[in-house]
């Protein structure tokens, strides 16, 4: 029980929040073909937005849209 901790030594590790992602990760992530996100972007299921050439999925505003949605409220 008398051990020391050096808390310095402990690298701190935050995950990056980033309020986008890019189609096929997103894909990756939720267990679905980038041709079924590619489909929810077109239908309009998915909000995203466009940086340069690349079409990112905007997970602020799906986040934002699931927690609007919700049937069950705190």
């Amino acid at each position: 029980m008398g051990d020391n901790i050096n808390f310095s030594q402990i690298p701190l590790v935050t995950p990056a929040v980033v309020p986008v992602m890019d189609r096929v990760s997103f894909a990756r992530a939720i267990g679905v073909t980038e041709g079924v996100v590619d489909g929810w972007i077109a239908r309009g299921y998915i909000p995203c937005t466009q940086i340069g050439r690349h079409r990112l999925v905007n997970l602020a505003a799906l986040t934002k849209r699931c927690i609007d949605q919700a049937e069950f409220r705190l």
